[in-house]
């Protein structure tokens, strides 16, 4: 078991521990564990096995064993045995937003709620606004909030499938006599959220492949168990099928268990107005088979340019693959530098000097530090004073480091306040490189309204680039109720650019909108809004959101070089003057 699986656990432990009304000093160590673990820069394994793992502060001598025992056996009783004695129901009331662990808790005590449907009647039966604490407001949000949930369902996390697919795929592919494999669905597209896992080999038998995989640790219960396929369940809940075909049909398999379903029944009508047929194993014409090696030559076959998985949406590529080769979509690879990421000098987990190195050891060559404002009180925003402090210390840093090829950019997230101002006064504003500007607070303003206050906070020519523009949390809140068209056209207008937050909770702006802004000529940007040196891989979950939208290196600013931007900084700062 790897370390961000164990860490999930641990983080679990820690609530299921609260649930119960447990010290919480306990509980807050197993949370403290799991962050120690998701920072570490060595590998768990050798780790664990010269014992350093223990000096590391968070985990000490008893979660030192008992992540131990997690990465050798995948197996902790006492882990189970919380697991057993906590109502099911009751760690699915932690997705319904403004339930934590106490109120879960309060809510058990008070009403017997043991799961979703005992609260949405105790919520209905307005049961839920006269306990302390709570409140009819309370009560609304939580009607709402369950019926967020349910119309998003069971899906997951890209990022979360990624962790998960990733080891069963690399176990599968090493099997004997498998000849191709391939992570297919939604995940292979990208898409933002995941409803469950698909992969799909080749070889002249799949039965045994499909053998280890129904035996493979991870898997909780087998749901189905055939010669060409496989569905389990795993320990997380989320279910996993494997398929196996002929290397003659892998191309067409690979094709059609991609998706979407609006692109495949675009191909299939495609096939047929060609006089042929297509299905996930061949594509047959007038005289026969029609044989193809790769995705690539089906695509030539019925006259179109190979179309990447992520634009397989029938959202306009077949036109443009009717056209000629679609142009090269951009790469993490191509990133030079990002913003929008934070220190321990308001809520990130390090300091500037470990941001920095970690960035260069990621081949950046410029990394923008953006603190909360002081509005952001709640996360640690720098007052005026600690702002100057702060940009002090990134120009002594820049001054250390000047020969490196590496530079810190002086930046600042900056709370959009409701009437769309800015946290900082136009003086403290000027001492920045550049300012993300970003809604944190007031988010049920009317549509109108908020769209009044992000508009007014683009076009300020102190602004550079606009923050997670909906504010949503995917599988945990709603955006905000905001024009984004006319955000846009505030932007295009304005020059300001707007990020691509790369935080695989938020993903916002959306692909969608992303494409409509490079259509209006707006410089979009990702930036991964890391609180942590590991928070800085999140950028390729940004990479996947612009691919999805079509673009390539030359529609993203963070892939200039570090003198260009440097230059284009300076140049959208000019703008006050």
């Amino acid at each position: 078991m790897d370390a961000p699986r164990i860490a999930k656990i641990l983080d679990e432990m820690g609530t299921l521990l609260e649930l119960r009304g447990e010290n919480p000093f306990r509980c807050r160590a197993y949370h403290n564990a799991a962050d120690a673990l998701r920072g570490l820069p060595d590998d768990l394994g050798a780790m664990i096995d010269d014992g350093s793992l223990a000096d590391v502060p968070g985990i000490g001598k008893t979660i030192f064993e008992k992540v131990a025992q997690l990465a050798t056996s995948g197996r902790l009783e006492s882990y189970d045995a919380l697991r057993r004695e906590t109502p099911p129901g009751l760690l699915d009331l932690l997705r319904v937003p403004g339930l934590g662990p106490k109120k879960i808790k309060a809510l058990r005590e008070a009403l017997a709620i043991e799961g979703m449907a005992d609260l949405r009647s105790a919520a209905e039966q307005g049961k839920i606004a006269g306990l302390k604490g709570f409140g009819a407001k309370t009560q609304q949000k939580i009607l709402e909030g369950i019926g967020f949930i349910e119309s998003v369902g069971d899906r997951i996390l890209q990022s979360d499938a990624q962790r998960l697919a990733r080891p069963i795929f690399e176990a599968i592919k090493s099997r004997p006599g498998v000849i191709r494999a391939e992570i297919c669905g939604s995940l292979r597209r990208r898409a933002e959220t995941i409803g469950d896992l698909d992969l799909l080999i080749s070889a002249d038998d799949p039965a045994p492949v499909l053998d280890a995989f129904v035996a493979l640790p991870m898997v909780a219960k087998v749901l189905a168990h055939g010669p060409t396929k496989a569905s389990v369940l795993l320990a997380e809940g989320v279910q996993c099928d494997l398929r196996g075909v002929s290397d003659e049909q892998f191309p067409f398999a690979l094709h059609y268990f991609t998706g979407s379903k609006a692109h495949n029944i675009a191909m299939r009508r495609r096939a047929l107005a060609r006089g042929a047929t297509l299905n996930e194993y061949a594509l047959t014409g007038p005289d026969g088979r029609v044989p193809c090696h790769d995705e690539a030559e089906l695509f030539q076959a019925l006259g179109l340019a190979y179309i990447p998985p992520e634009l397989r949406e029938d959202t306009g590529e077949f036109e443009a693959a009717e056209r000629g080769p679609l142009p090269k979509l951009i790469e993490t690879a191509d990133l030079t530098g990002t913003f929008h990421c934070h220190t321990d000098w308001s809520d990130g987990g390090a300091t500037l000097e470990e941001m920095a190195a970690a960035a260069r050891a990621l081949g950046l060559h410029y990394l923008g530090i953006a603190d909360h404002s002081r509005a952001a009180a709640y996360a640690g925003g720098l007052s005026i004073e600690r702002a100057r402090a702060q940009q002090e210390a990134v120009d002594l840093w820049n001054d250390r480091h000047a020969d490196d090829r590496f530079r810190l950019f002086k930046g600042t997230e900056c709370d959009i306040l409701p009437d769309g101002s800015l946290d900082y006064p136009d003086d403290v504003l000027d001492g920045f490189d550049y300012v993300v500007a970003s809604v944190h607070s007031s988010f049920t303003l009317p549509r109108d309204a908020m769209t009044a206050r992000i508009v007014r906070a683009v076009r300020n020519p102190r602004v550079t680039m606009l923050g997670h523009p909906t504010g949503r949390l995917l599988l945990a809140r709603d955006g905000y109720a905001v024009d984004l068209d006319a955000v846009i056209e505030a932007a295009a207008v304005s020059g300001a650019l707007i990020e691509i937050n790369a935080n695989p909770h938020r993903l916002d702006l959306d692909a969608t909108h992303v494409r409509r802004a490079r259509k209006r000529g707006v410089g979009i940007v990702i930036n991964p809004d890391a609180h942590s040196t590991t928070g800085l891989a999140d950028l390729e979950f940004g990479v996947n959101t612009a691919r999805r939208a079509g673009l390539t290196a030359a529609d993203v600013f963070n892939t200039a070089t570090l003198k260009r931007v440097t230059a284009a900084l300076a140049k959208l700062k000019s703008r006050a003057e």
